[in-house]
């Protein structure tokens, strides 16, 4: 089984854009650590830059609510950034259904 990363980067390199995932593991933490801590993907294409949080379908709302309270936010909109919640679950045909959310 692929990882909801793994099914963001496909997605959005299958769409054109040059995509790379920008959450690193911390060894000292012992956690992932997302870029500005609300990005797990960033994607570049189309004269337009994407910051993607991937996540399981259950926990889009819990994301979303943590990005709204980053202080970066704010930063990412001004610099015309486009914020995006990607919810992954698999349906009962085996396949897995994208739920997007865009809170730039």
């Amino acid at each position: 089984m692929s990882s909801p990363t793994q099914r963001t980067l496909k997605k959005w390199r299958d769409a054109g854009y040059t995509a790379a995932v920008v959450e690193k593991w911390n060894s000292h933490a012992r956690c992932r650590q997302d870029l500005y801590g609300i990005i797990d993907v960033l994607c570049v294409g189309h004269g337009e830059t994407v910051g993607v949080q991937s996540t399981s379908g259950s926990n889009v709302s819990t994301r979303i609510r943590k990005i709204e309270d980053s202080e970066v936010l704010a930063e990412l909109r001004k610099s015309g950034w486009r914020v995006i919640v990607e919810g992954w679950r698999k349906k009962p045909n085996g396949r897995y259904e994208c739920r997007e959310v865009d809170i730039s």
